[in-house]
C-alpha cells in the first residue's frame, strides 16, 4: 500500500480555485446577512437573501460581487489542499492492513483535517470577511453621513501585523477551530458513505464517477454546512473587526452567544443558514469532483489507485 502526496495536493488546490470561484458571489451574500445586526427599532439592512444580492449588486456592480475574492482564490489552494489531502492522509494510515476504516477513525481523520486545515483558514477567512462586508459597513455609514477609507486586502493585512503582530491574522482562531473540526468529523465520514455507493469507473482506479462524486459532495456538504451554521454565524461575527453604528462588539465566543441570544434571540444564530447551504454544497460537490477526476496523476505521470 502506497499514497502519493504531491497529486493529491494539486488536485486539492485546482479544486478548491474552480469550487471557490463559482459559489463566491453567495458566499458574499452569507457574509453580509450572518454580520448584519437588528437595529434598536427592529430595522434592518437587507430582509433575505435575495434583497441583500440585489442591493449588493445595483450599488457595487458585477465585480462586487467578488469583493475579497483574490485573497481567498490566493489562500484557498493551501487551503483545499491541505483539508482534502490531510482526510486522505489520516485515512490511509489509520486503516487496517485489509484496508478497513471504522466510522470513530473515519472521523478522527476528518477531525484532524480540520484541525490543520485552520492554519491557512484562519487568516484566510478574516480577510475575506473584512471585505466581503465592507460594502454593507460603507453603504451604513453612507446613510449617516459619514465618509468610510476604502479598505483593501494589503492595506488591512498591514495594519493588523502593525496593530497586533501575526496573532492580528488570528483573530477568531478557537471559533473557527470549532467550526472546522465539527464540519468536517461530520462531512467526511459522510462523503465516503455516500461515494461508495455509486457507480465505479472503468479506468481500474476504484474511484466513483465523477458525477456521483458531485452528488455525494452536495448531499455530504449540505448536511454538514446546516448542522455547524450556529458556529459559523459565531466565528463570522468575532472576526469582523469593523461594525455599523450601533453593532456590539463580542469578546469571545461565550460573549457572542450571550450577547446574541439576548438581543436576537436563538434564530440568530441560523442567519445566512440557506445561503451557506447553497454555497457550502456546491463547493465541496464540484471540489470533491475536481479532486477525484486525477488531474495531478495526470499532470505526474501516476497512475491513479483507489484510496481508503
Amino acid at each position: 500500500r502506497k499514497y502519493s502526496v504531491l497529486p493529491k495536493i494539486i488536485n486539492g488546490g485546482i479544486a478548491g480555485v474552480i469550487g471557490v470561484t463559482c459559489v463566491f458571489p453567495l458566499d458574499l451574500v452569507k457574509t453580509r446577512l450572518q454580520n448584519q445586526q437588528i437595529g434598536p427599532n427592529g430595522e434592518r439592512m437587507y430582509t433575505n437573501m435575495f434583497d441583500c444580492f440585489r442591493k449588493t449588486y445595483t450599488a457595487e456592480g458585477y465585480f462586487g460581487m467578488y469583493r475579497g475574492s483574490a485573497v481567498n482564490i490566493l489562500l484557498i489552494t493551501p487551503e483545499k489542499a491541505i483539508k482534502l489531502t490531510a482526510n486522505d492522509y489520516f485515512r490511509f494510515h489509520l486503516a487496517s492492513e485489509d484496508g478497513k476504516l471504522p466510522l470513530k477513525r473515519q472521523c478522527l481523520a476528518g477531525g484532524l483535517a480540520g484541525a490543520f486545515q485552520i492554519i491557512v483558514t484562519t487568516p484566510m477567512e478574516l480577510l475575506k470577511i473584512q471585505m466581503q462586508d465592507a460594502g454593507r459597513i460603507s453603504m451604513s455609514a453612507k446613510a449617516s453621513g459619514q465618509q468610510v477609507e476604502k479598505l483593501t486586502a494589503w492595506v488591512l493585512t498591514k495594519n493588523l501585523l502593525k496593530e497586533r503582530g501575526i496573532v492580528g491574522l488570528y483573530r477568531g482562531l478557537s471559533a473557527t477551530a470549532v467550526r472546522d473540526i465539527t464540519f468536517s468529523v461530520i462531512y467526511f465520514p459522510l462523503f465516503s458513505a455516500v461515494n461508495d455507493k455509486g457507480p465505479r469507473k472503468t479506468d481500474g482506479s476504484g474511484e466513483a464517477v465523477f458525477y456521483w462524486s458531485l452528488l455525494a459532495g452536495l448531499v455530504s456538504g449540505m448536511t454538514a454546512a446546516f448542522s455547524v451554521t450556529p458556529l459559523d454565524v459565531i466565528k463570522t461575527r468575532l472576526q469582523a473587526i469593523k461594525k455599523a453604528d450601533g453593532e456590539k462588539e463580542f469578546d469571545g465566543i461565550v460573549d457572542c452567544i450571550r450577547k446574541t441570544l439576548k438581543h436576537e434571540g436563538p434564530k440568530a444564530f441560523f442567519k445566512g443558514g440557506f445561503c451557506r447551504i447553497i454555497v457550502i454544497a456546491p463547493l465541496f460537490g464540484i471540489a470533491q469532483m475536481v479532486y477525484f477526476l486525477g488531474v495531478g496523476e495526470l499532470i505526474l505521470g501516476i497512475e491513479q489507485k483507489k484510496t481508503i
